[in-house]
Order: C-alpha cells, then sequence, then structure tokens
C-alpha cells in the first residue's frame, strides 16, 4: 500500500481523493520509482476535477510529472537507486502517474535527472518549463535572435508562460508578457519582462491582419488571443503555440502566413521523442536561472493537491506548485 491520489467515476459520480492505494492498481511496466517530488500542470487540474475527460482509465493517480528514485528495473539501463525524471507520454491520462509516493513505469519514458537540479528543482520547471523551452527552441531554429524585437508571451502568469519569460529574458530577448492580472506586473517583470500588457488587447475577435509588432511569440492560450498574435507578428516572424486555456478553436485567416510569411509551430511535450527531450533539458540546465526559478515556485503536500488544482483552473495561481508527494 502506498499513499496518493486516487480518481474513481462510477455511480457515484466523479471523485479524486487522498487515499492508500494498493499496488494490484499500478499497471504494468518494468521499472519501479519511489517518487520524491511532483508538479501540478493546467492538464493536472483538469484530470483531478474532473472539468475536461483528460483521463482515460479509471481507477487512475494523476499527475503527469515525477522525480524520484528507482527501487525496481528489468531494464540494464536504469539501476536501483538511480535518480529519474518524466513528463507526459500519456502518465496520469491512460497510466497511473506522479501523485502518490510509488508508480510503475516504462523504461523508455525515463530521463535521468539532470545533475544541476534537485528533484524539487526538476518538478520546479515540469511539464510546464520543460514545453517553455521546446518553445524557445523552436524560435531559434527559426533564426531569432536576441535583438531581433520584441517577443511575446501570453499566459505570462502560468507555468509555461513563467519559465517561457525567464528564459527568454535570460538569453537577451526583450520580452513582453501578456496576463489577465496585471496586479502581478511586478512579479513578470521581476522574471525578466521589460513591458506588460492585458490579455484583454488580444482575447476578442481582431482583425485578419494588424500593425507588425512581434518578432516572435510563445502563446499558451490558444483561440483569438493566437489569432491575433498570428495577426500581429511581424514579417517572417514566428509563433510556437502549446496551450488551449482560452480555448482549442482558431478563428484566424491564411493572411498572416501568406502575406507576411509567419510561421506557426505546433509544440507537443507529449510524445516528443527521447532525444527532443535530453536537448530541452540540456538548455535548461544551462539556461534557466536557479533564482528565477524559485521566485515563480511554490510548494504544497500531496494532501493540499484536490484543492489547488481548483484554484489552478480558477486562474488563482501564479508560476509552479511542486508537490511534496511524502507529506
Amino acid at each position: 500500500m502506498f499513499r496518493g491520489i486516487l480518481i474513481n467515476k462510477d455511480e457515484a459520480g466523479y471523485q479524486a481523493r487522498l487515499q492508500e492505494i494498493d499496488d494490484a492498481v499500478l499497471p504494468a511496466g518494468d521499472v519501479t520509482v519511489r517518487v520524491a517530488w511532483s508538479t501540478l500542470n493546467y492538464k493536472d487540474g483538469l484530470a483531478i476535477t474532473g472539468k475536461a475527460p483528460v483521463v482515460r482509465r479509471f481507477p487512475m493517480v494523476p499527475g503527469i510529472d515525477l522525480a524520484g528514485s528507482v527501487t525496481e528495473s528489468a531494464d540494464p539501463r536504469w539501476q536501483v537507486g538511480d535518480q529519474v525524471l518524466l513528463n507526459g507520454w500519456g502518465v496520469g491520462e491512460t497510466h497511473c502517474g506522479g501523485l502518490a509516493e510509488k508508480a510503475r513505469l516504462r523504461s523508455e519514458w525515463l530521463l535521468p535527472l539532470p545533475p544541476e537540479f534537485t528533484p524539487r528543482q526538476a518538478m520546479a520547471i515540469g511539464t510546464a518549463g520543460y514545453t517553455a523551452m521546446l518553445c524557445v527552441l523552436a524560435l531559434e531554429k527559426h533564426g531569432l535572435q536576441p535583438g531581433d524585437g520584441e517577443i511575446l508571451v501570453t499566459g505570462a502568469n502560468g507555468g509555461v508562460g513563467s519559465v517561457a519569460i525567464a528564459l527568454l529574458a535570460g538569453l537577451g530577448h526583450q520580452v513582453v508578457a501578456s496576463t489577465g492580472r496585471l496586479g502581478d506586473a511586478d512579479h513578470l517583470r521581476a522574471l525578466g519582462a521589460t513591458a506588460v500588457i492585458d490579455r484583454a488587447e488580444l482575447s476578442a475577435p481582431g482583425k485578419p491582419i494588424g500593425r507588425e509588432r512581434w518578432a516572435g511569440v510563445v502563446d499558451t492560450v490558444g483561440s483569438h488571443t493566437l489569432a491575433n498574435a498570428c495577426a500581429t507578428t511581424r514579417y517572417r516572424g514566428a509563433v510556437a503555440a502549446c496551450g488551449l486555456a482560452g480555448g482549442m478553436d482558431f478563428p484566424a485567416t491564411v493572411a498572416p502566413f501568406i502575406l507576411r510569411g509567419v510561421t506557426l509551430y505546433g509544440i507537443d511535450s507529449v510524445m516528443a521523442p527521447l532525444p527532443v527531450r535530453a536537448e530541452a533539458w540540456q538548455r535548461l540546465a544551462r539556461d534557466l536561472d536557479p533564482g528565477r526559478l524559485e521566485a515563480m515556485t511554490s510548494e504544497i503536500g500531496l494532501g493540499e493537491a484536490v484543492a489547488v488544482a481548483g484554484d489552478l483552473l480558477a486562474g488563482k495561481v501564479r508560476g509552479r506548485v511542486v508537490v511534496d508527494v511524502n507529506r
């Protein structure tokens, strides 16, 4: 038996609660990990609250991220005591995840914990930070360099947005943060934003093409925000889209793409191949300022995760939330 959050759906309805879980609940896998830290992402909030059909099998342990140590392994690549981390791969959706003291996993999903990070720091980064790094890599491979112009980051107070600001600013870019919480502007500037704008400037229906402003964009919102960001991106600029906090729709036209040569990059973190993941984590180890990471991170115990999941979806949580699964 081990402690964890378990989601069930039956005649009594949809429930997520902290409880003792039998090992028999864990799915097949060739590596067992003693989880030390996990995190709460937007997708975890959806899974725990049932606000969207994220969970595909029941019962399910949520948690798309985890960091911990190997306790059993049938794969020679992993030895007992190895420090590992995991992001995505359907964990917390179709395969029991990280919001518990134990996880049984497929060995090919794991990465070694970078020596530059503690397990807690790796989870402060989590899928959100790793996704932010994938966005930065996409913009860089497009050719974007510091000094090319303003970079817009939408959903700036969220996990992806916060890390994206810190990364881009640390690399020397001029970052404009878009947020619905202007009261947090000082926090966003401390992360490295040079300017903060109200999300209302982007969230309403806009023109097919607008005044050129952004050299690049990291968008976590989707819907009208993404459409307006594309419409105001400069000639041959790039937009990296990775989220749908504002909606899954994309009410845009082809105008930015065929008149200005704007490129829209879709960023998938869940099923990204291991070499891509390894590159992202190597760059995070090199480029992410630990002080800025700590400034955007709050910590909770496993018993608080269900309540905080609701706050996260309500937009009451800033930055990253790490979960100590052992308290």
